[in-house]
């Protein structure tokens, strides 16, 4: 059962919410029934072990953090020529029936109480539509949190023999005290021969917590590729998740993660293999300093019917402090015996004779230290097929190296 922390949400705020957006009723109705749902609804789930949750969602603030009607932002959208990037009120009224087709088709809206609450009050909307045959790049949206608390929802539907890349990046304003929470839910639906690689970078305020889910169908010959960067925020729970239900169809999920202080970072990448012939990479990096901490959760399941799969994961995470705590639970989940699957999950420090080798040819032991960093990072960063993501976050790597 959920903790019972809703209790200042009102049917009003949120008949407010749809109001002010100008929604027809079916989407109304799916919000309010959101709401109901939270009294019977879990917390999203985290690994455990006997004796202990490897990140504690129950103790969050809720009631004190989330302001329903205060949602205040700056968001830019950046469109490519021939895709349709509109916000909330102008997708409603060009794509309404598209919409209610895809909306909470492949994140359900009442999956968990966190994306129950999301679907509730989401107020910052934004529809990525991609006729067939088009093939677009440099699609932006730039959200900046001004609020307490924000709540945003994506949709991406990419049409037949389609391709779209899009870069997305959350960052907080200033003029708020206290913590702030931000929730993104992202739904992907890439139709037959459709490419879709979305990436994200994270770099909210220390200040925040953080939930979002990113979940893709890739229907036949179809791929989907998420590219999930994450810097900021206090604590992040993150789920990154590709069903691959057509024949040969693919999907590749790259992280990158760099935690200090006492940050917290719960990062989740999972594929379902379920057509025939599919193949899916997974490739998480991450440096952890100070007292951070991170967990990862890989999953590959198989299914009975997913002939010929090929399904790769490997995570490792980098420890630059004696008092930062990193775990990773890999699983691979296996039903047909036609597949070639590995995982491998690491956590190391500094490699003594590297750093010694620098130091005793002239460079300083911090100097050398981030040189390291940036090195380790760099195997993950050649997968980042974005040039403008892989910059944004080596750029951030190296301000973070430097604090």
């Amino acid at each position: 059962m959920s903790t019972q922390v809703h209790a200042n949400l009102t049917e009003e705020q949120v008949r407010t919410i749809s109001e002010d957006l100008d929604e027809p009723e079916w989407l109304l109705e799916t919000r309010l029934d959101a709401l109901t749902a939270l009294d019977d609804l879990d917390m999203p789930s985290v690994i455990r072990t006997p004796g202990r949750d490897w990140t504690n969602l129950d103790a969050l603030e809720y009631e004190r953090i989330v302001d329903p009607l205060d949602r205040a932002q700056e968001k830019d959208r950046v469109e490519a020529e021939g895709v349709d990037v509109l916000e909330w009120s102008e997708a409603l009224a060009e794509h309404g029936d598209l919409i209610e087709e895809t909306f909470g088709s492949i994140v359900d809206p009442q999956r968990d109480y966190l994306t129950a609450l999301s679907t509730a009050l989401f107020s910052a909307g934004t529809v990525i539509y991609v006729p067939e045959g088009v093939d677009a790049e440099d699609v932006k949206i730039r959200t900046r949190m001004n609020s307490q608390s924000l709540f945003n929802y994506t949709l991406v539907v990419a049409e037949e023999s389609s391709s779209v890349t899009i870069l997305e990046r959350q960052s907080t304003g200033d003029g708020v005290d206290g913590n702030r929470y931000y929730s993104g839910i992202v739904e992907v639906d890439a139709r037959e021969n459709a490419h879709v690689q979305y990436g994200a970078l994270q770099n909210l305020s220390e200040e925040t917590y953080n939930f979002s889910v990113k979940r893709g169908h890739a229907d036949t010959y179809a791929t989907v590729n998420w590219i999930e960067g994450n810097i900021g925020s206090r604590l992040t729970k993150t789920s990154v998740e590709t069903r691959l239900l057509g024949d040969s169809s693919e999907s590749k999920i790259v992280g990158a993660f760099f935690g200090h202080g006492d940050q917290h970072f719960d990062l989740a990448s999972r594929v379902w293999h379920e057509g025939e012939h599919t193949v899916a990479d997974l490739v998480t990096r991450g440096v952890l300093d100070d007292e951070a901490r991170s967990v990862y959760e890989g999953v590959q399941d198989v299914g009975r019917e997913a002939w010929d799969t090929s399904s790769y994961q490997r995570e490792n995470t980098l420890m630059l402090s004696d008092d930062s705590e990193a775990d990773a639970s890999p699983k691979l989940i296996i039903n047909n015996h036609d597949t070639e699957a590995s995982h491998s999950a690491t956590v190391g420090q500094v490699d003594a004779e590297d750093l010694f080798y620098m130091t005793s040819r002239g460079v300083d032991e911090k100097r050398a230290t981030d040189m390291l960093v940036e090195g380790f990072f760099v195997p993950v960063m050649e997968e980042i097929a974005v040039d403008e993501l892989r910059e944004d976050l080596d750029e951030l790597v190296v301000e973070r190296l430097q604090q």
